[in-house]
């Protein structure tokens, strides 16, 4: 589903990431781990087109991404959708209206909005929570607005930088087992993260950067810190 074939990518004389090569299967749940500045965040960014490839393509369902068009854009990065560690929730919308936006930028209708919306915030556990505001929320809470945000686009692919970073760690493994039960429902789940427990605990499969590169890459691998 997805690969990247011998992609580099330089800043100037900086290389962020060295002929990097690597596939992800329909419905992997894959850990991204590595030292900060081992390249996770430019890999990301690669996968959602912020960013192009110095050498090397990036391949989703068999096209380069690097052929995409502007107004092509919006439609890829509603197939891999994407979650942050400072939530990027709109403080004026509620939790349906924060949810609801992503659907109204599609063009969805009204109906369809109506429908879905409750649908994601069931699945996160936030039924019952649709009026609040996000200042109203615990940061666990606002994680899993912005979850809900990405789900209701129906990705392929949800891409999960850092999502606990921000939380205490009861509000952190409610997220992880979130994104495992998002995993089972057959949405492939990249997770960029720099906790050695989470992905031990997790047992998936682990690829680990180290100045750029990619130094092991193992099925039901554990982080061994560098």
């Amino acid at each position: 589903m997805l690969i990247f074939q011998d992609v580099s990518k330089e800043y100037g004389k900086f290389k962020a990431l060295n002929n990097i090569s690597f596939r992800v299967g329909e419905g992997e749940f894959v850990s991204l781990v590595g030292r900060s500045g081992a390249g996770k965040s430019t890999l990301l960014k690669l996968l959602l087109r912020e960013e192009q490839p110095t050498n090397g393509k990036v391949f989703f369902q068999g096209i380069d991404i690097g052929t995409f068009e502007d107004g092509e854009l919006p439609l890829y990065r509603r197939r891999i959708a994407s979650v942050f560690q400072d939530f990027k929730l709109l403080p004026s919308k509620n939790v349906f209206e924060n949810v609801a936006f992503a659907m109204e930028a599609a063009g969805k209708s009204k109906e369809e909005i109506a429908e879905d919306v409750p649908q994601a915030l069931d699945i996160v556990g936030l039924k019952g929570k649709e009026d609040l505001f996000p200042e109203q929320l615990s940061g666990g809470e606002k994680q899993r607005v912005s979850i809900a945000r990405a789900l209701v686009q129906r990705p392929e692919v949800l891409l999960a930088d850092e999502p606990t970073g921000n939380l205490d760690p009861i509000h952190a493994w409610d997220i992880i087992n979130l994104l495992v039960k998002i995993n089972e429902l057959g949405t492939a789940v990249i997770l960029a993260t720099h906790s050695q427990e989470v992905v031990n605990a997790l047992k998936r499969r682990v690829i680990t950067l180290a100045d750029g590169a990619v130094i092991e890459d193992e099925e039901k691998g554990s982080y061994k810190v560098q």
